[in-house]
């Protein structure tokens, strides 16, 4: 049943120049592969061809074909989607946008979800506490493997098709290097007792199977006559069963059903550092999610492209050819990915090479050990107490320059930072930083520039801005969601229409601006900027033309 008080919203994909194979960029096939799958029809999709792009209609044979799609030039583009790279959602009141492939792809969950809240396989894409691929691209290298990695890896190798020697992308190789790692799941200890239970009784059959029929099993001089590599297949086979049921059943209403009703007091007893290790059945563990969604399209591409040698390549990659024939026994990919034009592969299963434990070359180095200095420890509290501890004291006193300070009582309510869920007496400290900030902001404002409050958090600088500064355009840039949807909802209060608002890493936004706020100060430069820099204070910089 549809939720009336959703407003239909509008979905902005690249559309480039493109092969027979693959039609359209890897991120656009990545999302029209998860709106297939979702059957999601609260957003209207346009395609919006780059300047290298040629006019044919070869695009409509990876478009699904449960979704209508319209074609949009760059020029029709809403304002705010011009600021930022592709894709992008925009709400319908045209000044919420977000933008980024991780973003995208969770708000399209999130929609799907509203819309229909019977569907608990779209639900659960999002992982236990529906965190998948939540982190941001710089810090967790999870979300950036993902997200940004492995399809400009597989985007890269398929530009080099012409090479005569198949190279696999460090990337993927690195991939399959994770598959490798133990898998971690909340509530593992039960699932790990269950298969060590499972291996306990395959144990003694097999014991007993062996002693009764020794006889014929062996021939005269004591060779098995069952070949090795299909006894490490069933082998493989079983111990994999209870990891697939797990997995499978997550995406539906059954449960797993117990071994026994209560396990054996010899398993009970078993240190967890004892229990046998959970094999990963999809890229995050025992259960299919959003990363499973955002890597299919791009390793069936990969795979597709390698033609005659294919096979010999898989030998260096068993788990995700594994892994790319589980995630078709899912319910409703084979469906989806058939209305976009993707004909997923039969692979065999290939055993292992000698070549296949290769280490990833861009496995990730431990910076945090690297560069962490362990006598530091940031925020205001502990470098008060060291100073305490040292005999300074520190003693409050009023702002050294009245004049920067606002008249905070006669400001909306809307206004005051402790609408944005702050304490009194934080509120308080975030008031003076903003006297700071505003002060040497409306110097430098002009009529028409537009200001940007990079990772904004609830806004607090950016809505004082925009009430302050009617005349200028202020943008709030911020990776949470939560924080944008405070923010904006403090502005549909003040009745503010010179704000917008991005939820996307900092990589996505590109649109030009004359004054850039930071909470800390740090250079980045963009080719749709300026060059010319003129840092005015710590977190406050302008573009000089």
């Amino acid at each position: 049943m549809k939720n009336n008080c959703m407003h239909e919203a509008c979905l902005y994909l690249e559309l480039c120049n493109h092969t027979e194979d693959k039609v359209f960029p890897l991120h656009t096939s990545i999302v029209l592969f998860l709106m297939s799958y979702c059957e999601s029809t609260s957003i209207k999709v346009f395609l919006v061809p780059n300047e290298d792009s040629t006019s044919n209609l070869l695009w409509m044979k990876g478009a699904p074909t449960n979704i209508p799609i319209n074609i949009l030039s760059q020029q029709e583009l809403p304002p705010v989607v011009k600021s930022c790279r592709l894709p992008a959602l925009v709400e319908k009141d045209g000044n919420f946008c977000r933008a980024g492939l991780a973003v995208v792809l969770r708000h399209i969950i999130w929609r799907t979800c509203e819309t229909d809240c019977n569907r608990k396989d779209v639900s659960e894409l999002l992982g236990f506490k529906k965190t998948c691929l939540k982190a941001c691209a710089e810090v967790s290298q999870w979300t950036r493997l993902c997200e940004i990695s492995i399809p400009l890896a597989v985007e890269g190798f398929l530009k080099n098709l012409s090479d005569q020697r198949v190279t696999i992308p460090p990337e993927i190789l690195h991939l399959e290097h994770k598959l490798r790692e133990p898998v971690r799941v909340h509530n593992d200890d039960k699932i790990r007792r269950q298969k060590l239970q499972l291996l306990s009784k395959e144990s003694n059959e097999v014991s007993v199977e062996n002693g009764s029929k020794r006889s014929l099993e062996f021939y005269s001089d004591g060779r098995d006559d069952t070949p090795r590599e299909r006894k490490k297949e069933n082998k493989d086979t079983e111990l994999g069963s209870l990891e697939l049921k797990t997995a499978l059943s997550k995406l539906t209403m059954e449960q797993v059903p117990a071994v026994t009703n209560r396990e054996q007091s010899c398993i009970r007893k078993v240190k967890t550092t004892d229990l046998p290790p959970l094999e990963h059945i999809f890229a995050e563990g025992l259960y299919f999610t959003l990363t499973d969604v955002v890597l299919l399209p791009c390793l069936h591409y990969f795979f597709v492209s390698l033609g005659d040698c294919r096979d010999e390549t898989l030998k260096t990659l068993p788990l995700l050819a594994r892994w790319y024939q589980r995630v078709q026994e899912v319910s409703g990919v084979k469906k989806a990915a058939a209305s976009c034009g993707i004909h997923l592969l039969n692979l065999s299963a290939p055993l292992p090479s000698s070549s296949a434990a290769v280490s990833s070359s861009c496995k990730p180095k431990n910076d945090k050990d690297e560069t962490t200095d362990i006598y530091f420890r940031g925020g205001p509290r502990p470098t008060m107490n060291k100073l305490e501890e040292n005999g300074i004291s520190a003693n409050f006193t009023s702002h050294p320059y009245p004049s920067w300070s606002l008249d905070w009582g006669n400001l909306p309510v809307a206004v005051n930072p402790i609408e944005g869920r702050l304490s009194c007496e934080r509120a308080l400290r975030k008031q003076q930083q903003l006297d700071n900030i505003i002060s040497i902001v409306t110097k430098l404002a002009k009529p028409g520039d537009t200001i940007v409050d990079f990772c904004s958090g609830g806004g607090h600088v950016g809505i004082v801005l925009a009430h302050t500064l009617p005349l200028c355009q202020v943008i709030l840039v911020e990776n949470k969601g939560e924080s944008l949807i405070r923010a904006k909802d403090r502005c549909d209060d003040l009745k503010l229409n010179n704000i917008w608002f991005i939820q996307a890493n900092l990589d996505y936004f590109t649109g030009p601006f004359e004054i850039g706020e930071f909470h800390r100060f740090y250079q980045k430069t963009k080719t749709a900027v300026p060059d010319q820099i003129s840092c005015q204070v710590p977190g406050i910089f302008n573009f000089t033309h």
